[in-house]
């Protein structure tokens, strides 16, 4: 999606989403585990953890990248740049294929995931913005409040879902993770994460980011983005666009040290 940067970046929360990051769902907070280096020029868009690596997603157009990344170092270990033409997004890893987004032009990518080689592209309508799945659906964000449920064949859209906290509709839904049976999204320009149900939309919960970047290294950050899920571990990461540092974090309640 666009970027967002200012000189020292700060969410702006209620000029977005007046009233609607609070309309009922518990929040929670988190504690930092583990602080792990990330490339300062990536503008993550989509991240996931396989078997012991990220796979990432970058955006900006004339540098936009699919990469494998070593967690404990960051180090790219595999990389492929995209075509100065389009924007990469969103990303999703199922069944040894790798699935990417671009933000305009609806045009989409399926990757062999060992060697990155280009097996196929897809189209689908509006822009592309994050992706994940459960093994048996995609779930697409396209910033708006809904997501849309793809089949992992054909990448044809199936049904839609409505992201809602009570009665408000929660737009700008972002980079996605599917964690524990739930759907959790990065809702753009906040330090917000949402737990979704993925059968109704309904927001189950907040997880409050705030501050979880040093502001020592805000100068250079843009937005937060990125949310990816060790399953087998049961570790959660997160990072953002342009960000040094990808935190392993621990949920806990609300106002819990948080490192």
């Amino acid at each position: 999606m666009r970027p967002f940067r200012t000189a020292a970046w700060m969410p702006i929360v209620f000029t977005l989403l007046p009233g609607t990051l609070s309309a009922g769902a518990p929040e929670s907070g988190y504690r930092i585990v583990k602080t792990f280096p990330h490339d300062i020029s990536a503008f993550t868009e989509g991240l996931e953890f396989r078997a012991g690596f990220f796979y990432e997603s970058t955006g900006e157009y004339g540098s936009s990248t699919l990469r494998k990344v070593e967690v404990e170092t960051g180090r790219v270990v595999q990389r492929l740049a995209l075509s100065p033409s389009v924007f990469g997004e969103g990303l999703t890893v199922l069944n040894g294929q790798i699935v990417q987004l671009t933000y305009r032009g609806g045009l989409g990518f399926v990757y062999s995931q060992p060697d990155f080689r280009l097996q196929r592209t897809f189209r689908y309508e509006g822009e592309g913005w994050g992706l994940t799945n459960d093994g048996r659906t995609i779930y697409m964000t396209d910033g708006t409040s809904e997501i849309r449920c793809l089949d992992p064949l054909t990448l044809k859209e199936l049904r839609r879902i409505q992201v809602h906290d009570g009665t408000a509709k929660i737009p700008f839904i972002n980079e996605l993770e599917f964690v524990r049976g739930e759907i959790w999204a990065n809702v753009w320009r906040t330090e917000k994460i949402a737990r979704i149900s993925p059968k109704d939309g309904r927001v189950l919960g907040w997880v409050d980011l705030t501050g979880i970047l040093p502001e020592a290294d805000l100068h250079r950050a843009d937005v937060m983005n990125g949310i990816a899920y060790d399953a087998m571990g049961d570790r959660l990461f997160v990072t953002g666009k342009y960000w040094p540092k990808v935190f392993e974090i621990k949920v806990v309640p609300k106002n819990t040290s948080r490192r």
